[in-house]
């Protein structure tokens, strides 16, 4: 339960806070709350679980440890179902809209509307798992990049669509709630239940979709890190029915079952996020290394573009807007400001993320005006990297507990036992 409700507060007066207009409590401390006060208790210590989302992933790891054809077509029926509802909500909902709950279209600034990009961009990450299935299409080189960049443009115009009704129907300053799909038809100016009921069952699907998706890419991951002999064999091991990674997918059943009863739904997709962000800031740091290799013949994947001078001037245009929509930027940064039971440094390590960003950004301006290096790469890993800032240092902390734990299993196990440091390894003797 969150610090700021205390024990004296009841569900009443919360509910109260909830409901005034300039409510500064977070209405998810009511349920919060009464979860905590009513859970059933063992040795006075109150347990609250979430069995149902227990049991999906359960059902869900079944399904992929039986096969990628099961899973494709519960996939396919559960997407387009998904679609569904959400173009119902999208034509219906537009004809409650009231143009006037847009004012102001972006209240909390420049700011907020990056905070906001980082706090749901695990809405866009099911494309890159894409890419594991690739030995289970038929033709990969084809069919994947279309399926990715289709995903993209499909998903983007759908969530800003979607965005635009709910913010038109209802006030943001009411949406902060667990199903705001279902919310928004229960409003006075809507008030169709049937449709918030609708929702409220296809939330579930729209869930069990997107666990999925993370169920499929895992294990696959997994299998071929396996391979290269960064974990051991069994998690490469194929079934000889169902021909599935299956202890790669068991093993991915359990790590995502076990903290799926316990932790919510923020700090899951935060976590979801920023992770799967360092990803992809690892895959464009990967391709600036690989530039050596293109440079003596190989093959390009990714066109270079020369970004000596072309890097400073964009740096110096978003500096610009930022400044301009922003202007207290600098000295609110410069600031260090401890809120009410905050110390200094409590208050001081909210910057680290960005006072990090700003570090590598000035080490990949030098490095590009030295060594020419390419823009896309590095406007993917700057663009990827400040998101993660954006997430906050607790998030941070999260992440680097397991970055430190997976480091720990590459250099005991990993590094030793890789193809690659057994090949350089053969080179040398």
């Amino acid at each position: 339960m969150d610090g700021d409700v205390s024990k004296g507060e009841t569900v009443e007066t919360l509910q109260a806070a909830c409901d005034s207009a300039d409510a500064a409590v977070n209405c998810g401390q009511i349920e919060a709350y009464t979860a905590w006060s009513s859970a059933p208790q063992i040795g006075g210590f109150p347990i609250v679980a979430d069995l149902p989302a227990l049991m999906i992933v359960v059902v869900i790891t079944a399904l992929v440890y039986i096969g990628i054809r099961e899973s494709k077509l519960a996939g396919n029926v559960m997407t387009v179902l998904k679609i569904g509802i959400i173009l119902l909500v999208i034509f219906l909902g537009a004809f409650y809209v009231n143009p006037e709950n847009w004012s102001p279209f972006a209240p909390n600034g420049v700011s907020g509307v990056l905070k906001g990009v980082s706090a749901v961009f695990f809405a866009y990450i099911g494309f890159d798992a894409l890419s594991t299935t690739a030995e289970e299409c038929k033709d990969p080189r084809r069919d994947l990049p279309k399926a990715m960049i289709f995903s993209l443009v499909i998903c983007t115009v759908l969530y800003i669509a979607l965005t635009l009704v709910l913010t038109g129907m209802v006030s943001y300053t009411k949406l902060n709630v667990g199903d705001p799909l279902a919310f928004v038809f229960t409003q006075p100016d809507s008030n169709l239940p049937w449709v918030a009921g609708i929702i409220a069952i296809s939330a579930v699907i729209a869930l069990a979709t997107v666990f999925l998706v993370f169920q499929i890419g895992q294990p696959r991951l997994w299998m071929a890190m396996s391979r290269d002999g960064l974990l051991p064999r069994i998690f490469s091991s194929i079934h000889p029915k169902f021909k599935t990674p299956w202890f790669a997918t068991i093993i991915t059943g359990l790590v995502v079952a076990i903290p799926a009863l316990f932790m919510n739904l923020t700090e899951v997709t935060d976590l979801a996020s920023i992770g799967t962000l360092f990803a992809f800031v690892v895959v464009c740091a990967g391709v600036l290394f690989k530039d050596k290799e293109f440079s003596e013949g190989g093959k390009r994947f990714v066109p270079y573009i020369n970004a000596q001078f072309i890097l400073p001037v964009i740096l110096a245009v978003v500096f610009g807007i930022v400044y301009y929509f922003y202007p207290t930027f600098i000295s609110d940064f410069l600031t260090v400001a401890p809120k009410e039971d905050e110390t200094w440094f409590g208050a001081f390590s909210h910057k680290i993320p960005l006072i990090f960003f700003i570090v590598i950004t000035v080490t990949l301006l030098i490095l590009t005006f030295l060594k020419k290096l390419s823009l896309i790469p590095i406007l993917g890993l700057l663009s990827c990297l400040y998101l993660m800032t954006e997430l906050g240092v607790t998030n941070w902390m999260r992440f680097g507990i397991w970055l430190l734990i997976g480091l720990v299993i590459y250099f005991l196990y990993g590094y030793r036992n890789s193809k690659l440091h057994q090949r350089e390894r053969a080179a040398q003797a």
